[in-house]
């Protein structure tokens, strides 16, 4: 899920879909507008999901999508291995599997809440 919003109304912390990617945005700068141009704006971000950087440069009044990001908590019911935690939502009861990021190995144990983040039909450990 997402919505539209226009450049000059996004803010760092923000989140902004670059290529379909929910991103976290680090920095906006704007440039003044040219004689018969308008201003432009260049967004650096980092997605999400991936880490990885990316930048898009659209004019300020450009329409972007923001993706809906839900921050939920859950409670581990379960390690599977030394990859994968499985998760019960405290809200829906729906349970799931998830990757454990590197940096939250050796911290997670059955009965413990985490809290994740849920956008795009994707879903990211934040922390325990």
């Amino acid at each position: 899920m997402k919505e539209m919003a226009e450049v000059r109304e996004l803010k760092v912390g923000r989140y902004v879909l670059i290529d379909e990617e929910p991103c976290k945005i680090q920095s906006i700068s704007t440039s003044k507008p040219g004689k018969h141009g308008e201003a432009k704006a260049r967004i650096d971000a980092v997605g999400i999901f991936d880490e990885q950087k990316r930048s898009v440069v659209h004019p300020v009044k450009h329409k972007v999508g923001v993706p809906i990001i839900d921050k939920r908590s859950a409670q581990i019911l379960a390690l599977m291995g030394s990859d994968v935690v499985q998760l019960m939502d405290l809200e829906t009861y729906e349970t799931f599997d998830m990757p454990i990021p590197e940096d939250l190995k050796g911290q997670l144990e059955p009965g413990k809440e985490i809290l994740y983040l849920q956008a795009m039909g994707k879903r990211k450990i934040t922390r325990v």
